[in-house]
Parts: C-alpha cells; sequence; structure tokens
C-alpha cells in the first residue's frame, strides 16, 4: 500500500507566520502616494486598515506569532490540513515523477483564503471595528470573509464581480448564509458604481472596481474597515502557514519538492505555498523550482508592464510596484473569477523580477482539460483557479516522464469546484472555447 497523506497534529501546526520581506533579493518599493509620489506614511492606511495590520504590512520581522484566538479559529477551519499523493494521476499519466497537492479546499469556504479572513477579522474585531467591507472575485474571498466575520461577530459587505455573480449563484449564497450582505458590482449603491453603470448597464465587473467600490464603502461606513484577500504584505504573511506546513510535511517524508506550484491572480495562495520555501531556497537551503500559473487571457505577470499601478480602478488605492496590464483593464469573464485580477502582488512581482519565480499561462479550455483529468482521477473537482496549477503540474510530470526523471512536483490545491459547476457543465457540452 502506498501512503497518500502526510498530516500533522494540531500540535505540531507551525505557530508563526513568515514573513519574506526581510529575504528578497532586493527591498521592496514602498506603495506611493499618487498626489506626491512619495511613499505612503502609515498613518494613511488607518482610515481602511486596523493599525495591527498596518504593523505587519510594514513589518521587518522575519517571524510574526499567530495569536491564539487565530490558532483555535484555524483549526475550526481544518488547518493543518493534509499534503496529499496523487498516486491514481501518477498512474494515469504513466510518469516517474511523484506528485503531491496542499488540501486546502477542506476548509468550511472551500478554499485557503480563511487564512487570512481569520486573521483579519480578528486584529479588525480587537480594535474594536463593527464592520467589514470587501470585493471578491469567484467568491472564495467573499466566503471566507464572510465566515470570519460571522466568527469574531463583525458586519460583513461583499462586492462580488458581476460575471462571477451571475457564474455562481451558490457562492453568493453562502455567503448570506454566513450573514454577509452580497452585491453585484459594478452596483447601484456606491457613487463609484453608479458611474460605471452610467457607461454600460450590463457591465461584467472586475476586481478592480469590485474593490474601488469596497473602499468607497469602507470610507463613508460607520465603524467600517475595508478587507482585502490578496495582493498586500499582511495578506501574503497569514497564507503562509501553508508552506510553512509543507515544509514540515516534506521533511516528515524525508524529501524536498523540486517544484512548487500555484495559480496567481493577486498571489496570496502562491505566496502562502511558496514563500517560506523560497525563503530557505535565498538561504541556499533548497533548490526547487517555483511556477506561477495564470490565463492566457489575463496575463499580468507574463505580458503586463513592471511599473508603479492603482490596485483598484477608480485610483482610491496608493500605487504599488508590480506587474500590471493597467487598472482600467477588463478581463474576459472566464470561469476562474478569482484570477481575473489586473495586477499581481509586489512581493510576487518582484520574484518573478528577479527570476526566482517562472509564470507560465494557459487557455481556458486546457485548464478543464486538466481539471477533469485530475477529477477522475483523484475524486477531487478542483476549482478553476486550481485547476491552472493542476496544468502545470501535468505538463511537468509528463515531461518526467519524457526524460525518465524521477521529479517531486507539489502544488497548492487552492480550492474545490463544488461551486463552479457551471464552467464544467459548459465544458463538458462542448461549449467552452
Amino acid at each position: 500500500m502506498i501512503p497518500t497523506r502526510t498530516t500533522l497534529t494540531p500540535d505540531e501546526m507551525p505557530k508563526r507566520w513568515y514573513n519574506i520581506l526581510p529575504d528578497l533579493p532586493e527591498p521592496l518599493a514602498p506603495p506611493l502616494n499618487p498626489g506626491t509620489k512619495k511613499p505612503v506614511d502609515p498613518k494613511d492606511f488607518e482610515p481602511i486598515f486596523p493599525k495591527a495590520l498596518i504593523r505587519q504590512e510594514m513589518s521587518s520581522e522575519s517571524y510574526i506569532d499567530i495569536p491564539d484566538e487565530v490558532l483555535q479559529a484555524y483549526m475550526m477551519a481544518n488547518r493543518p490540513s493534509p499534503l496529499q499523493r496523487a498516486v491514481r494521476l501518477e498512474q494515469v499519466l504513466k510518469t516517474p515523477a511523484k506528485i503531491y497537492f496542499k488540501r486546502e479546499d477542506l476548509s468550511p469556504a472551500g478554499s485557503h483564503k480563511t487564512n487570512t479572513s481569520i486573521a483579519q477579522a480578528y486584529y479588525n474585531m480587537k480594535e474594536g471595528i463593527e464592520n467589514l467591507a470587501t470585493e471578491t472575485g469567484a467568491g472564495q474571498w467573499g466566503t471566507a470573509l464572510s465566515l470570519a466575520c460571522n466568527y469574531f461577530g463583525l458586519g460583513c459587505e461583499v462586492f462580488m464581480v458581476r460575471a462571477s455573480y451571475d457564474q455562481k449563484p451558490y457562492r453568493r449564497e453562502m455567503m448570506r448564509v454566513y450573514g454577509a450582505k452580497v452585491h453585484p458590482s459594478p452596483s447601484d449603491i456606491t457613487d463609484f458604481g453608479k458611474k460605471m453603470l452610467a457607461k454600460d448597464p450590463k457591465h461584467p465587473g472586475s476586481l478592480g472596481i469590485a474593490i474601488s467600490e469596497a473602499m468607497e464603502t469602507a470610507v463613508k461606513g460607520k465603524n467600517t474597515k475595508y478587507s482585502l484577500g490578496s495582493v498586500l504584505n499582511h495578506v501574503m504573511l497569514h497564507q503562509t502557514i501553508i508552506g510553512e506546513e509543507t515544509l514540515l510535511q516534506f521533511k516528515k517524508l524525508d524529501e524536498q519538492p523540486d517544484y512548487m506550484i500555484g495559480c496567481v491572480g493577486g498571489g496570496s495562495n502562491f505566496a502562502g505555498f511558496t514563500f517560506p520555501a523560497i525563503g530557505e531556497k535565498l538561504k541556499k537551503r533548497m533548490k526547487t523550482e517555483f511556477i506561477a500559473v495564470e490565463p492566457t487571457v489575463v496575463p499580468s505577470l507574463t505580458k503586463g508592464k513592471y511599473e508603479y499601478d492603482f490596485g483598484d480602478t477608480a485610483g482610491m488605492t496608493p500605487l504599488l510596484l508590480m506587474y500590471t496590464l493597467g487598472h482600467e483593464f477588463v478581463p474576459s469573464p472566464i470561469h476562474a473569477g478569482g484570477l481575473r485580477y489586473h495586477g499581481a502582488a509586489p512581493t510576487v512581482s518582484q520574484l518573478v523580477k528577479n527570476k526566482v519565480v517562472k509564470p507560465v499561462s494557459y487557455m481556458q479550455k486546457e485548464v478543464f482539460d486538466a481539471a477533469v483529468m485530475f477529477a477522475k482521477a483523484e475524486g477531487i473537482i478542483p476549482a478553476p483557479e486550481t485547476a491552472h496549477a493542476i496544468k502545470a503540474a501535468i505538463d511537468l510530470a509528463l515531461e518526467a516522464k519524457k526524460k525518465n526523471e524521477k521529479k517531486i512536483i507539489a502544488l497548492n490545491f487552492s480550492g474545490h469546484g463544488l461551486l463552479d459547476l457551471g464552467g464544467y457543465q459548459q465544458y463538458l457540452d462542448g461549449k467552452m472555447t
């Protein structure tokens, strides 16, 4: 019998988040005030974020302790999560490679997003904030924040990209079950949403627009802060619980991955999975290669420009140095809604620029080809976002087969696709391009 799961006990769960900022090949460029083009003062973030998260955003500490209440909530969200070997997929591919996947789909919200939603809701609660406003693409982040806000007794208002709001009705209903208010974005309840609808009443929306609406709501709301599901440093920090667990699990296996793979929209699941290992590689203690996968129709890392840009469409955020397609870019309404973002996290972007991370892109149909192959082999239906990482893993496994190399391939299984079956229906009916 081949063991397929490597687990950790609650006592073995990492008690610290890893902060990659001190280990980057060069200092991370600061966010800039769009008016003065000077670095943003941390106090400028106080209208939208609690002080604890601002400190984490700017921290130069290599590790930050996880509060006990957050660790307790992580166990509710099924941490620590297993590292699973895709034995049947290996057999289907007839590859000598080993393929491992980190099970972030086991959270009640269905994805990795609870790793930061729980932390953000906790810190806001501790500072007396009563409500959080946010955006969501496919709905995984909105679902996770709704769950976390309910856990810590906060109100939650979510602006969901209209294309996904229409494609994924049950995801929005999950948010409502947890107590959140959910609006299609662009909406008719914010000034910026009304402006977008006036230009195009059938606007499909974008994450940039939804961010603008959520920030407007936070700034105008009573005792309300904004919560972000990706891109900024404190979000990447919270997600590193994934990679810290993964390193411990590979240590138990007495193995080291040759490749670590994650899909990238803003970059949070990729960062969470890979940053602890990237830190080890930068210290010359690992030789792993890191692959960031994005949709061909939203190619920020593979075809974007490395420059300062707004994180939202309205231009309400500070300017961030990142790979970007431009903050007014409106992506195609592909089913991987969580990857429909115009830019990538500054930390991920810098690692791509420094050639520590290799970006690749795939078309939607070939991604669903890989997703269905995985589902038939392993019995788990992946989210369309996750399927991008699976496609890259399959390609590497086939390359190993061709060269007869016993490579070890690891991917972050960032979320399940049980609420994405509309996309699978389109694929199976032969209507997907």
